[in-house]
């Protein structure tokens, strides 16, 4: 009879997404919040996470995706909650789409602020619902300078159903222990609020505002104003260089997976993998893992990068030896005398922090989760939240 049963897969733990969103709720309880959920949910599939959201009986301001073909992609998937277009529009017939669909567009540039104008002279008593206008306060990424802020913001506010947020994005707020990052940070919450109160001025009313994603939530209350955009940190992982999300109670929505399926011994002065990049100094038992850089397991991952092996006695912490092949590792079972073949090994996720194997990898979680591969399997756990 043949095994049906995967060489690798990722179980995603949709009861720790929403425990996670409580930790919003909890920093930012006067807060309307955005969950982002751009790249096929971080690596972690957009149609079951987008449907877990939707099934927690509660309204979000929207749902924050990266490009017009993922709106799209909710829209298909019978979501009706307003989507926040990060990107913006490129051209007429995005915003079209836009226009639509409940699709809010992002506004960072002149020309896109020029085509909606054109609309907006046209259907004066149309409106063209939410709009959020981007400024640049430092990231220099995307997004409008002051002046150019003030205009976009006045001209759009000005027309009737048309509801305008000011938003932007902090660029070091990840690193609170580097004097340079601090200062950047607080530069730019400098420069967004004084733009904030210039605009107020000028309209001579409230101005709704979106400054704070992960990192803000957690740690900059000055940030999260009307909007905040939670993303890294819904799926478990830590926006901190400094802290990890066991640390700050995030649980891990991923756990990657695959099986022991060869168990050899190299003698002491044997190399292991391609390049000989492993030199036994010992006689060693070593493990042979279905997973490798076709999967999305990282070819950068280096010699000692922990693994967790699931044994009879329990999870065992052990390390990669030699080079990440295409479809195999290489694990070290010295002295691990109960594992055997067809035993579990956690690559990331439940027990092991992708953020500590990410580190092993010269790399960032996000990419971790955001490269995992169609060849994985994906089982979802508490879809009925």
């Amino acid at each position: 009879m043949i095994d049906s049963s995967p060489r690798a897969w990722a179980t995603i733990d949709l009861r720790a997404l929403k425990k996670n969103l409580s930790q919003v709720n909890a920093h930012c309880p006067e807060s309307q919040v955005v969950p982002v959920i751009k790249a096929n949910a971080y690596g972690h599939g957009v149609e079951k996470v987008a449907l877990a959201l939707n099934a927690m009986h509660r309204e979000f301001a929207a749902l924050a995706v990266a490009s017009m073909e993922e709106a799209m992609e909710l829209r298909t998937l019978g979501i009706s909650t307003p989507i926040l277009l990060l990107s913006g529009f490129r051209n007429k017939a995005e915003m079209d789409l836009c226009l639509n669909h409940k699709i809010e567009p992002m506004i960072h540039s002149m020309y896109q602020f020029e085509e909606i104008d054109k609309y907006l002279q046209t259907e004066i008593l149309s409106g063209v619902g939410r709009v959020w206008v981007k400024f640049n306060s430092g990231m220099n990424r995307l997004g409008f300078d002051k002046e150019q802020a003030l205009r976009v913001y006045g001209d759009l506010h000005r027309h009737p159903d048309t509801e305008v947020v000011l938003m932007s994005h902090l660029a070091s707020a990840d690193d609170p222990e580097s004097k340079s990052a601090v200062e950047l940070t607080q530069r730019q919450i400098a420069e967004f609020d004084s733009l904030k109160q210039q605009i107020a001025s000028s309209t001579q009313g409230p101005v709704q505002a979106s400054l704070a994603a992960s990192a803000g939530i957690l740690s900059l209350p000055q940030t999260h104003h009307q909007f905040v955009r939670p993303g890294f940190m819904l799926y478990g992982g830590s926006p901190f260089t400094n802290r990890t999300a066991q640390e700050i109670g995030l649980l891990p929505v991923m756990t990657l997976c695959a099986k022991i399926f060869a168990i050899n011994t190299v003698e002491a002065g044997g190399t292991i993998g391609y390049g000989a990049t492993h030199r036994c100094k010992q006689d060693t038992r070593v493990g042979i893992v279905s997973i490798g850089y076709a999967d999305g397991y990282p070819r950068s991952a280096k010699n000692g990068t922990p693994v967790l092996v699931k044994t009879k006695d329990g999870a065992q912490r052990t390390a990669l030896l030699g080079r990440v092949s295409m479809d195999t590792i290489a694990i070290d079972l010295t002295g691990l005398d109960t594992v055997q073949l067809d035993d579990e090994v956690v690559l990331w996720g439940d027990g092991l922090p992708a953020d500590e194997v990410a580190q092993h990898a010269d790399t960032i979680s996000y990419e971790l989760f955001c490269k995992v591969t169609k060849r994985v399997e994906f089982v979802y756990t508490e879809e009925r939240l």
